[in-house]
């Protein structure tokens, strides 16, 4: 049960923010900043009234349905009405728990996906550019925008390795729960004998940190330059543009050579290693809170298997919520990708108000 304090606390704030909106005394990024917390408490706010009156709803009822001398037609329609009062409260409830869940700030944030080819060989590269395309479709689907950070091909044809940064509303939210390993079972085109084969690649999804929201000093910093290699060790260039980024404190190291330009290749290193920093701090703290509970779904072990792409039988499953979709294709070209988010977003949400102490 919520605390009456706590719900009153809301219909207080959110008739306050009523009154500043309206008085025009506000600048403008305070205007905005108030607009979008009025907006979110606007979505809940009639739940937090029905709530706050459950107990006298359900006392006058109580009353009517107990009343010896009551007409037995009314007593009837009560018991009716109480009963449906119980279940609109209970779902009140629950929306409102959910909305007083501690927020993830990151939430908010664009992100960078990191795909690399796992075990499998050519095979786990042509999968991690199978991955990387299912996210390039689901993007252009929901308008994001997608941005080459780095990309390293196979002989294949497929990918060792691609980092992106993708721009949008709330892309973190979405995107957090891709983030382990992914299996892909199929007969690879050089199998003369059918089997299938089991392959895999690894994704991460980072949250995108500005300068402002984490502060690396310069001297934990070791930046080493190096002339940028192509295919068959040839040159891509004759200038020592590439660029190795090394945080001493955690020994962190990211390269960067897909630019001309050592400033250019030196920005995007460190747009990488302030995303891996950030997700690092995170991780550590989250552990420390989630030492007396188990989730089923993660967002930062990227060691862990989280779903696998079956092939010969067209499914695609995903471990942790034990959901099976029999649409792989579709699934592939980012059709049925939203029906696997909103499950995780469900099953996760689940999980928080199961810990709620």
């Amino acid at each position: 049960m919520i605390p009456a304090k706590t719900i009153k606390e809301l219909i207080v704030k959110h008739s306050n923010l009523e009154k500043d909106l309206s008085s025009g005394s506000l600048d403008k990024n305070k205007f905005a900043e108030k607009s979008k917390e009025y907006s979110d408490l606007n979505e809940i706010i009639a739940d937090a009234k029905r709530y706050l009156s459950f107990e006298k709803d359900q006392n006058e009822l109580q009353k009517i349905i107990e009343d010896k001398n009551g007409d037995l037609e009314l007593k009837k329609m009560a018991e009716i009405e109480l009963k449906d009062l119980k279940n609109l409260n209970f779902q009140n409830e629950k929306k409102l728990k959910l909305f007083l869940l501690p927020k993830d700030e990151a939430d908010k944030k664009n992100a960078i996906i990191e795909i690399r080819a796992g075990t499998g060989g050519l095979e786990a590269s042509l999968f991690a550019g199978d991955l990387f395309k299912m996210y390039e479709k689901v993007s252009h689907k929901k308008k994001w925008l997608l941005d080459l950070i780095s990309i390293s091909k196979s002989e294949a044809g497929g990918l060792k390795e691609v980092i992106a940064s993708i721009k949008g509303t709330n892309i973190y939210s979405t995107l957090k729960y891709e983030s382990g390993v992914h299996r892909v079972q199929r007969v690879p085109d050089t199998e003369t004998q059918g089997r299938v084969h089991t392959s895999a690649a690894t994704v991460a999804v980072l949250p995108e940190v500005e300068e402002v929201d984490l502060k690396i000093n310069e001297s934990d910093l070791r930046i080493d330059v190096f002339r940028a290699g192509g295919p068959g060790g040839q040159s891509v260039n004759t200038t020592d543009s590439a660029v190795r980024i090394t945080h001493i404190p955690t020994g962190l190291s990211v390269s960067q050579q897909d630019e001309k330009s050592q400033h250019k290749n030196k920005a995007k290193g460190m747009k990488i290693l302030r995303a891996r920093l950030y997700e690092l701090e995170r991780n550590r703290i989250e552990k420390e809170r989630s030492k007396d509970r188990k989730t089923k779904i993660g967002t930062g072990d990227r060691s862990e298997r989280i779903r696998t792409y079956n092939f010969p039988q067209g499914r695609v499953t995903d471990h942790r919520i034990n959901l099976t979709l029999h649409k792989l294709d579709e699934f592939l070209e980012g059709e049925a990708f939203d029906e696997m988010i909103e499950s995780l977003t469900l099953q996760a949400q689940e999980e928080s108000l199961s810990n709620l102490k």
